[in-house]
């Protein structure tokens, strides 16, 4: 009789193809979770008031505005940098919500005035320009040689360069059938500021125009004499000048 072949197949030697292959990766080992430090809300404001309430992270914002009528337009919000963007722009008076530091910072990123001044004609020629990084580094070296000069808070002196040279009266033109005249009017508040604010910008860029000043020292020196009420002071001689021609006009 023939033999019959042994049709047995070892299973421990191959593999069933639908059987699946067991996984050579470890599965990761649970990581522990971190805590989370939660901060109650008397620390979150101390933290807030030392860190946050300080101009440029040096000088405080406890200053005083003693005149009435600008006081409602001088924003003091306590910001490190300030710098909005004018994302409110286009409110209604939404410059008297903005710091007030920061508007000094847009009325030097100018192109000069563009007329001749001393007989020359100012231009920054782009150099400041939408640069508002740049002017606001010029703003904060003003600020600190104004307390190196002055040993007082930056940001008082510049309110007090505000409250002086912001005139009071103005003139207008208004034309009566053929005639055109000049007659005395009331400022308000808000272009008092805005004039103040220009001229100081103004005598910044005059001063370090065609000279070895830097913009920065020009700003501080132009600041610290108008808070003398110095006559030297570029924007005093200004509102000087605006109130003596509405007192002629009269």
């Amino acid at each position: 009789m023939s033999e019959i072949p042994n049709n047995n197949i070892n299973v421990e030697a191959v593999p069933d193809a639908a059987q699946p292959k067991p996984s050579k990766r470890k599965k990761a080992a649970a990581k522990p979770k971190k805590e989370v430090k939660t901060q109650t809300l008397p620390q979150f404001a101390a933290k807030f008031s030392s860190e946050g309430n300080l101009l440029f992270k040096k000088y405080s914002y406890a200053v005083s505005v003693d005149d009435l009528s600008l006081k409602n337009y001088v924003d003091l919000k306590p910001l490190a940098f300030p710098s909005t963007f004018r994302r409110s722009s286009s409110k209604m008076f939404s410059k008297a919500n903005i710091n007030i530091v920061e508007r000094l910072e847009n009325a030097l990123m100018r192109g000069g005035t563009g007329k001749k001044i001393g007989g020359h004609v100012i231009r920054t020629k782009g150099m400041l320009q939408g640069k508002k990084l740049k002017v606001m580094h010029i703003v904060e070296k003003a600020f600190d040689n104004v307390n190196k000069q002055t040993n007082e808070n930056p940001l008082q002196i510049f309110i007090n360069a505000l409250q002086n040279s912001a005139p009071i009266e103005d003139t207008t033109r208004i034309r009566q059938g053929g005639t055109v005249s000049n007659i005395p009017v009331d400022i308000s508040a808000s272009r008092r500021l805005d004039i103040a604010l220009r001229n100081i910008a103004t005598a910044s860029i005059i001063g370090a125009f065609a000279s070895k000043k830097t913009i920065d020292s020009a700003l501080a020196n132009e600041l610290i004499l108008a808070a003398k009420n110095d006559i030297n002071s570029y924007a005093i001689k200004r509102k000087n000048e605006i109130e003596r021609m509405a007192r002629s006009a009269k």
